[in-house]
């Protein structure tokens, strides 16, 4: 799972993102259109190895079949890092107290970058603290475009979280890679874009959560504009008799 800051002047997960895209398919809707119900779309890139180790902590809380953390652990992207055990890398994380940054890139390129995968509903009751890592990251403010939690704030698979974070210190193709594994990958970058390139402009912690604020702020006053400006109803039944009288 991804879980983006909660810290002074970043995202609740409440917030809310307005998106006219519709959301990619379910996974019952890839089974009737034929399609595999793993939501894989191509094997990864055989000449392309990833520029730093990935790895994952299970709490085995999601259905392997459709945890995204185990599909690329089969696609042999990822590895698994037993509980309790230390990573010696950076992982995004609950736990963290700062923010993802670019200037984590050198760390993470010499140590690893790992995610926690356990269930959203579960998280307050997981055991975070068999997560063993030196550093621990928040992600900023990103949304969802899996089948589950689409369109909403901060709850990204693990996949997702692995992909945003590789995307944010310099490693853009790294994520495109994770997230061609999934039918609805690709639209994860794509919805994203903007934030990410934002975020991958930066170089340090503050940065970063000053262009979230920046860009949550926006959001808010443009939701403010269009409720200020009301919806502009058709005339009625009734209007529309007396023009036609009067002419």
């Amino acid at each position: 799972m991804g879980r983006s800051g909660r810290q002074k002047g970043e995202a609740l997960a409440g917030t809310r993102h307005e998106d006219t895209e519709r959301a990619p398919p379910s996974d019952d809707e890839n089974e009737q259109s034929g399609e595999e119900t793993d939501g894989t779309t191509s094997e990864p890139d055989q000449k392309y190895e990833m520029p730093c180790k990935l790895a994952m902590y299970d709490f085995n809380q999601c259905d392997p079949k459709r945890c995204s953390g185990r599909k690329l652990l089969r696609a042999g992207l990822i590895n698994e890092v037993r509980l309790g055990s230390r990573f010696p890398g950076l992982v995004l994380s609950p736990t963290g107290k700062t923010t993802l940054a670019p200037s984590d890139r050198d760390f993470i390129d010499h140590y690893g970058l790992g995610v926690v995968d356990c269930s959203w509903k579960e998280v307050e009751r997981t055991p975070l603290h068999k997560v063993k890592a030196p550093e621990h990251r928040l992600l900023p403010y990103l949304v969802a475009a899996n089948s589950v939690n689409y369109g909403r704030p901060c709850h990204l698979t693990c996949a997702e979280a692995l992909a945003a974070g590789l995307y944010i210190i310099g490693h853009v193709r790294a994520a495109d890679e994770l997230m061609k594994q999934f039918t609805w990958g690709p639209h994860f970058i794509d919805l994203n874009r903007e934030l990410l390139d934002s975020y991958a402009s930066c170089t340090t912690h503050e940065e970063v959560i000053q262009k979230q604020t920046d860009y949550l702020n926006r959001l808010e006053k443009e939701a403010e504009e269009s409720r200020s400006r009301g919806i502009d109803l058709p005339p009625s039944e009734s209007d529309s008799e007396e023009e036609e009288g009067d002419g």
